[in-house]
């Protein structure tokens, strides 16, 4: 009779994985308690998923066309780019679609799939980000050795290290959910098939995938966080012995604006996973969800813009893509440019 009393929604909910479902499929509720206001969470997320996609295939492009930006740190923001994409349409087509219409129907295959890419990408994300920190500690406190130091055999290494680490660390984490039975309730409280969420709906003990995803991630956030820390503190070292104010200005906004958007990363992301162990009874279940898509759609939306338009040569040959194709920017004032 409760279960009744809540309404009809509710009712759908409890009669869906019987009437709409298979054993093969699972459904996604969306936002758990904010059912009526997916119509109002589906605009914003709409444009949020639009500037994320047409943002980083703009610095893309910009990077890929332009050679003078064949440099290190805008090689990173390639890569930044392609895995902010990835994660963006890992989850968004799917959470529009629950938002929309309300469907929710998700293969296991799809389910799984989707988890792997989610969390690839945010790990692969977090050794970015360090990578990033890295290249501007080189181009602030050595500059006459930065291209000594980040030769493109470095680069190379470096690439290629954050995408192993991210493939080994998800790997045992996806062969662990993938082996677990799930012969009771599919129906997932969350809007994306988040590991933890799917993980509790197995018939056995979920425990040691539940383990080993919340010490693996301590380990790879710590570790990134101590170590972009470093690099911070030192370039701001480096920034305050500079004789002129207007380049400390530079420094300190760009750095600001970086720190902005790790700590919009960041923070989110372990605040949802930490309080799925600690703070369940605490923290409701749609602010915990709200957090952990909050923490996969805003930074691809975020990232070009900080990354990208706020660096002069990217932004430049941006508003000449755009003025170009608008024939509202005279070409020659930006080939001199």
């Amino acid at each position: 009779k409760d279960d009744l009393d809540e309404g009809p929604s509710s009712l759908v909910m409890l009669e869906s994985p019987c009437n709409q479902t298979s054993d093969s499929s699972f459904i996604l509720m969306g936002i758990p308690g904010l059912e009526r206001a997916h119509l109002w969470l589906a605009g914003p997320l709409t444009l949020m998923y639009a500037v994320a996609l047409v943002g980083n295939t703009l610095i893309l492009t910009v990077i890929w066309v332009k050679p003078t930006l064949h440099e290190p740190m805008f090689y990173f923001l390639c890569i930044l780019a392609v895995v902010d994409i990835l994660m963006a349409t890992s989850v968004a087509p799917k959470m529009l679609s629950i938002f929309w219409s309300g469907d929710g129907i998700i293969s296991f295959t799809a389910c799984f799939a989707q988890m792997y890419v989610v969390h690839a990408a945010t790990a692969a994300e977090t050794g970015l980000l360090l990578a990033m920190a890295f290249d501007r500690y080189v181009a602030i406190c050595k500059p006459l050795h930065y291209q000594t130091i980040l030769t493109p055999n470095m680069m190379l290494g470096i690439g290629l290290a954050i995408m192993v680490r991210a493939i080994l660390i998800m790997t045992p984490l996806s062969w662990m959910i993938i082996q677990l039975p799930f012969c009771a309730s599919h129906v997932v409280p969350h809007s994306y098939c988040e590991h933890m969420a799917v993980a509790k709906l197995a018939c056995a003990d979920y425990m040691p995938s539940s383990l080993y995803s919340l010490i693996g991630s301590s380990i790879i956030v710590g570790s990134d966080v101590s170590f972009i820390t470093a690099s911070y503190t030192l370039i701001l070292q480096a920034v305050f012995r500079l004789s002129s104010k207007d380049a400390q200005f530079k420094a300190l906004s760009t750095c600001g604006s970086h720190v902005g958007v790790m700590v919009l990363y960041y923070l989110p992301g372990m605040i949802s996973h930490y309080v799925e162990w600690f703070g369940q009874d605490i923290v409701p279940l749609h602010t915990q969800v709200l957090l952990a898509d909050f923490y996969l759609v805003i930074p691809p939306t975020l990232n070009p813009i900080i990354y990208g338009l706020r660096t002069k040569q990217i932004l430049k040959r941006v508003l000449y893509i755009i003025g170009n194709s608008w024939c509202i920017v005279p070409r020659f004032q930006w080939e001199k440019s």
